[in-house]
């Protein structure tokens, strides 16, 4: 359950979502087709964690890590960082560390 009064960041696009009503609202105005997939989910006392990707059957795949703080069994404050997995070209001076995937 999201509190009334819960403040929600999306640092990537620099948006703020004040209120519960307002971070609904943005999820239920979004183009239909897309799910959400549970990679994991972490928890300690009032924080917890979440990996989630998005798929959408035309706008891609996306995925989301959020972190939570939760206060009487209602989210009070969130940072989500949602992106689109290889939009990043790697840069090269890590070529001789990574391998893509």
């Amino acid at each position: 359950m999201i509190a009334p009064d819960a403040v929600i960041e999306w640092p990537v696009s620099g948006e703020r979502f004040i209120s519960r009503s307002n971070y609904v609202e943005v999820s239920r105005s979004y183009p239909e087709g897309w799910e959400i997939r549970i990679l994991r989910v972490i928890g300690s006392g009032d924080q917890a964690a979440s990996e989630v990707e998005v798929p959408h059957v035309d706008l891609g795949l996306y995925r989301v890590a959020s972190f939570w703080t939760v206060d009487n069994g209602q989210i009070v404050r969130g940072t989500e960082y949602w992106t689109e997995p290889g939009s990043d070209e790697p840069r090269p001076d890590r070529e001789a560390y990574a391998e893509r995937f």
